[in-house]
């Protein structure tokens, strides 16, 4: 998991609120997959699919990191920041997605993320970028794609039926209509999610439009340190769990 979007923040002014914002969900993340990667080597037994304590939370958290690039994808809207510069990020992003599907394959060849949280952020941002003036518009779609599944279910599993092998299957599956979820590691597709950047989107173009002092705001004490590692998102992202895995594993040689 993982929340992107910084770069709309602007080189010249950062807006720490929304850093910090993005690195209270990147201590958030950083504990969840610790305890996974604890439960994943034996060290303490957890059920991740199946227990709502650990699925809630994940919930939330991707929601939280996808509200914020939607922050983050009205703040760019509103200074008027161009594709070009968009591109250059979005590409990034895009990149790390396609290290995230290698690195997993090694390490769950048969669960590995081919539609994780970073490829659905490339897809989400790019849609985002193109739906940005929408304006108030934005809350109503919002609502739909959130509700979205829920409808395309009950469809594929009634009237729809003979389309449920197609959208379940991987060529389809990352939009998110689908009647069971695939076994992944890692699952973040367009439909809900979008609905959650596009929240976020809306949120923040009325702060700018209504409330725009509350971006500017200082920050201090612990939002100091939230902020910088938020505005470092995507390149912690992709060495968190590594420098985490390598590190159990270290402890597991040393231990035998």
């Amino acid at each position: 998991m993982a929340g992107h979007g910084g770069w709309s923040t602007g080189a010249a002014v950062r807006y720490d609120r929304v850093d910090a914002l993005r690195g209270v969900a990147m201590v958030w993340m950083t504990l969840f997959h610790f305890s996974f990667d604890l439960s994943h080597f034996g060290y303490w037994a957890q059920d991740f699919r199946g227990d709502a304590f650990w699925t809630v939370q994940r919930t939330l958290i991707v929601s939280l990191f996808l509200f914020c690039a939607g922050l983050g994808q009205a703040v760019a809207w509103h200074r008027g920041v161009g594709w070009l510069r968009f591109g250059r990020r979005w590409g990034q992003i895009a990149g790390c997605a396609l290290l995230v599907t290698a690195g997993s394959y090694l390490m769950f060849p048969r669960s590995f993320i081919y539609f994780g949280v970073l490829h659905g952020m490339a897809v989400m941002l790019l849609v985002a970028r193109a739906t940005a003036g929408w304006g108030r518009w934005l809350w109503l779609a919002g609502l739909l794609a959130v509700l979205s599944p829920w409808a395309a279910g009950w469809a594929l599993s009634g009237p729809l039926s003979t389309w449920a092998a197609a959208f379940d299957g991987r060529a389809l599956n990352w939009l998110g209509w689908v009647t069971r979820k695939p076994f992944t590691e890692d699952y973040v597709p367009v439909f809900p999610w979008l609905g959650v950047m596009w929240w976020g989107m809306a949120c923040g173009q009325g702060l700018l439009a209504r409330r725009p002092a509350w971006f500017a705001g200082p920050v201090g004490g612990a939002g100091r340190p939230l902020a910088a590692l938020g505005r470092y998102s995507l390149g912690y992202y992709m060495l968190h769990q590594p420098v985490m895995i390598g590190a159990l594993q270290l402890i597991g040689w040393l231990r035998t």
